[in-house]
């Protein structure tokens, strides 16, 4: 089971918004290595990213079963859950502990975020990128 974890610009925190995330630590779940770092291009970040390019080039983190964000938009959820990828989201900060916790199905929840939620919902509304 690979799991990305949407990260600060460090990779030292998890961080909010899944979907706008351009820095992702992709752990592999028997976790006997160092996640991987994975940086994506403006072009390939999830709210932008269209389909597989010309080249055949597909994209990054095609093969994730699960990612871990501390947000996500509706939008998001229902496109990753269409792709049978486990979009989830927590207030844990430590990208290692929350897949640990998500392993052991112990992930604690989001932070309350209605204002958050609130503009998703909007953006959700006239995106493209709905499924």
């Amino acid at each position: 089971m690979k799991i990305a974890v949407a990260c600060t610009s460090d990779f030292s925190q998890t961080t909010g918004h899944a979907g706008r995330a351009k820095r992702w630590l992709l752990f592999d779940n028997d976790q006997s290595s160092a996640p991987q770092r994975i940086e994506l291009a403006s072009d390939e970040v999830f709210h932008y990213f269209e389909s597989i390019g010309e080249d055949g080039t597909d994209h990054p983190l095609r093969h994730v079963n699960a990612i871990i964000a501390q947000s996500a938009g509706e939008g998001f959820l229902n496109k990753m859950k269409s792709r049978g990828v486990d979009a989830v989201m927590t207030a844990e900060t430590d990208p290692v502990k929350a897949v640990a916790d998500y392993l052991a199905q112990q992930l604690s929840p989001p932070k309350p975020r209605p204002i958050g939620e609130l503009v998703c919902k909007v953006v959700d509304l006239f995106s493209k990128h709905k499924s």
